[in-house]
């Protein structure tokens, strides 16, 4: 195995310790804030300290290669992107407070989904349509190193899905802007160029996530092994199980305790160092 460790500063000690507490051959640097430590063994003691020294750590196999994957599967709002949109949407209106933490209890999943997701729509009735686009232009901006991630999956020979419980105003300007090969959301229902407090259709939820992985590897003929997904809440437990690897993303603990890997300081650039 090897230790992939990064961080937004990794201090030499740290990485001495962390290749002395997994048994790694040497310390090999991928990039500025990446390294790996060759040779290494699973160690419960390297999970507390990468956690105090706020380290990102995984042991990865030393067979791992990016080229092996054929799809990855990507949640959008506080994943791709750094921000909850209904949320945003929401304080147009000045329901936000309201909105946000009815949204903060859906990906903890003390809340049902299409349940919280219809609540939460309910209170944007009567909004302007207008506003959907100042918040895509005013205040959606991509994860740090969303785009590297792109590229690196693109020039590998990945397909691209991003699945939703948000809004299709979003996810098609982002699917065009970066070049995404699919998309799965939920369809606002505007009348008059206003929100009418509903979603068109069903809600896609977790398990509408999942479906549209399953959908979508099936078509390409792929099999699990040829998977990556990434998400952090609740609702993206579903399709993250459906892959060989998941990355749970500056994710709630209930993600981070599923997932194959966490990232939890580094930005998306750094999934591309998960694998050779």
């Amino acid at each position: 195995m090897n230790l992939i460790v990064q961080g937004l500063d990794v201090a030499t000690p740290d990485l001495k310790q962390l290749a002395k507490m997994s048994g790694a051959s040497s310390i090999e640097a991928l990039t500025p804030t990446a390294f790996k430590l060759p040779g290494a063994a699973p160690a419960a003691a390297v999970e507390s300290y990468s956690d105090q020294a706020r380290l990102d750590y995984a042991f990865v196999p030393d067979d791992r290669r990016l080229a092996d994957f054929k799809l990855c599967v990507m949640d959008m709002d506080s994943t791709l992107i750094t921000i909850e949109c209904i949320d945003e949407i929401a304080d147009m209106v000045g329901v936000k407070p309201q909105v946000a933490a009815i949204t903060a209890a859906a990906m903890r999943g003390e809340l049902d989904y299409p349940q919280s997701l219809r609540q939460r729509v309910s209170l944007l009735k009567g909004l302007d349509a207008q506003a959907l686009q100042r918040v895509y232009e005013e205040r959606l901006k991509l994860s740090p190193g969303a785009q590297i991630m792109l590229d690196g999956f693109r020039k590998a020979g990945l397909k691209t899905l991003l699945v939703s419980g948000g809004f299709t105003f979003f996810t098609e300007r982002l699917q065009r802007r970066l070049d995404i090969d699919y998309t799965r959301s939920n369809v606002l229902d505007i009348v008059d160029g206003k929100l009418s407090g509903d979603v068109i259709g069903d809600i896609v939820d977790a398990n509408v996530k999942r479906d549209a992985l399953v959908k979508c590897r099936d078509e390409l003929g792929l099999r699990k092994e040829q998977l990556i997904a990434i998400g952090d809440g609740a609702n993206d437990l579903k399709f993250l199980a459906e892959a060989h690897v998941s990355i749970a993303y500056h994710a709630k603990p209930v993600v981070r305790a599923q997932a194959t890997h966490a990232i939890n300081y580094v930005g998306l650039d750094g999934v591309l160092n998960l694998f050779n």
